[in-house]
């Protein structure tokens, strides 16, 4: 099996690296007397429609027999009050630099004490969908989260007769399983916006005083990615689609960039027939082997922001729980989804792998192309970078701007910012992502392009000129501009879009956004002293700005 649940007798004490203070304190509440285990999709079901805070609608759900729901299920949804997305001020890390590993335990142990009076649920779920990688993570939450508890073993695999088979014969890795422990009604005057505790090292994690479930589906991920990155794999905050050829190499292109940047856009783009066969592996979570440089996803379904549907769209027949939306009556008197976001910000969605028919869960051509998605108008709508320094610093500054399905403290959503490699759920040192993807350019040869979605000299770019340079790029039919002096940097040329380096503001613009990643490099340096990253990062940014002086 793919990690490990059960130890012998010999192997359980605490020098066994699988054990530490958080997974002996988060795995022993498990089996506490007020655990209930839900052990399949239908009892989940019935406990989630029952529940209190549960909104019932009139709107059935597809291929419930396929997902193991009860044949008549209907769409469920479950609402929340002032916070409606992650909040990543609530994450600590045990192990890093200014972490009080002890304090936060006994927090911890405070915690799962308090809960212990009240009635939680336990199941069990399969985290990557290949034999090649598979964890096993345990989930418990409280009574009157019944739908959270329901959303996570759709979004995720639950632990059915299928998957115990498939799993019992996975590839096996010498890690923890995960364990994730969560009570929303848990609160601390010192946490304020909640505790997100993690120790990844033994794959475990407590989300404390928040609702929303993407802290769960979140956290989830974030330990396995860890664990994948551990085991030889690059972690993948994205989206990945494979072009297939009838005589040509497949074409796999990997997009990453936060919500809101076009990421799912562009993975679920059929681009209007204009390929005989195009297969996605995933929208947002999955794993590149950096031995092969084939890809595995992580989940099965999809967390989608309703405001992307109207009602009654076909996409909406693969809602399964819906969580911050509105509802109200059709005509006929049935209740059904306001999916706009007029209840509040980041409605959301598990909507079922059944929505793409060209779905797969491994993808085993090598990686063709990395795909930086940014919202930076100093950048034409798509660049070239040809330089595996290059184009891995470039990930590491990627330049970004908030959405909705995050809970921003202290900071403005139209604030330019940079986010590494599009994850903010990094819980290693981040020069071991940047080394990760420069292993992919370097050996795979991936090629890299920095795609702008935002707006370029005041001009919008489309979702049709971003999908017209993904089509060139697949057919090898984009011829490339060298962009000025800047080296091996090229960009193609698209009317509308001009680039005029000789242009004094604008080349002061982009000198600048050049300036602020190497400013923003500098500092995380000074910030992170036991986490340098490398020299030549600073040198190739230097490079770049001293070409355009």
């Amino acid at each position: 099996m793919s990690t490990r649940e059960r130890f012998e007798t010999t192997e359980i004490n605490g020098r066994n690296r699988l054990f530490s203070t958080t997974k002996t304190i988060i795995e022993t509440a498990f089996y506490g007397n007020n655990v209930q285990a839900v052990t399949d999709l239908k009892m989940a079901y019935e406990l989630a429609k029952k529940s209190p805070k549960t909104i019932v609608t009139d709107q059935p759900i597809k291929h419930t027999s396929e997902l193991g729901l009860p044949k008549n299920a209907v769409m469920l949804v479950d609402n929340h009050g002032r916070v409606v997305g992650r909040t990543a001020a609530a994450r600590q890390i045990l192990g890093r630099p200014g972490v009080d590993n002890a304090e936060l335990e006994a927090v911890l142990r405070e915690a799962v004490y308090q809960g212990e009076a009240r009635q939680f649920y336990q199941a069990q779920a399969i985290v990557g969908l290949d034999e090649e990688f598979m964890l096993k993570a345990h989930l418990m939450v409280p009574q009157g989260y019944e739908l959270n508890l329901l959303s996570y073993l759709l979004n995720f695999q639950i632990l059915n007769a299928e998957y115990a088979k498939r799993y019992a014969t996975s590839k096996p890795y010498s890690e923890d399983d995960i364990y994730l422990y969560c009570d929303p009604e848990w609160h601390d005057p010192q946490y304020p916006d909640g505790l997100a505790l993690f120790d990844p090292e033994h794959n475990v994690a407590a989300i404390l005083g928040l609702r929303y479930f993407g802290e769960l589906k979140k956290a989830t991920l974030t330990l396995a990615w860890a664990t994948a990155h551990r085991n030889g794999y690059t972690a993948c905050h994205g989206g990945e689609k494979t072009f297939h050829f009838k005589d040509k190499q497949d074409k796999v292109f990997a997009f990453y960039g936060l919500s809101g940047s076009g990421k799912s856009t562009l993975t679920h783009a059929k681009h209007a027939g204009k390929f005989d066969d195009i297969t996605i592996l995933h929208d947002d979570a999955f794993i590149i082997d950096r031995k092969n440089g084939s890809s595995i996803a992580l989940e099965p379904a999809y967390f989608d922001k309703t405001s992307d549907y109207l009602p009654g769209s076909k996409e909406m027949e693969y809602f399964t729980t819906v969580m911050n939306v509105g509802v109200t009556q059709d005509m006929q008197g049935k209740k059904t989804l306001v999916t706009d976001d007029l209840r509040n910000g980041n409605g959301r969605t598990i909507k079922s792998r059944y929505s793409a028919k060209n779905r797969v869960d491994r993808e085993q051509a090598p990686l063709d192309s990395i795909f930086w998605i940014m919202k930076d108008d100093s950048l034409p709508p798509v660049v070239k970078l040809s330089d595996p320094v290059i184009a891995a610093t470039f990930g590491l500054t990627l330049a970004t701007k908030r959405s909705t399905a995050e809970n921003v403290i202290g900071e403005s959503r139209d604030k330019l910012v940079i986010e590494p490699f599009a994850n903010p759920f990094r819980v290693y040192p981040l020069t071991e992502d940047y080394h990760d993807f420069k292993e992919l350019f370097e050996k795979q040869q991936a090629n890299c392009y920095i795609i702008n979605t935002d707006s370029y000299n005041g001009k919008n770019i489309d979702k049709d000129t971003t999908l017209g340079i993904l089509e060139a790029i697949a057919n090898e039919t984009a011829e490339w501009t060298k962009f000025g002096a800047l080296p091996q940097m090229s960009y193609l040329s698209i009317p509308g879009y001009e680039v005029d380096l000789n242009d004094a503001t604008y080349a002061k613009k982009l000198r600048q956004r050049l300036q602020d990643r190497l400013v923003w490099v500098n500092n995380y340096t000074k910030t992170h002293p036991k986490e340098e990253l490398p020299v030549e990062i600073t040198t190739k940014l230097e490079e770049l700005i001293t070409k355009l002086n």
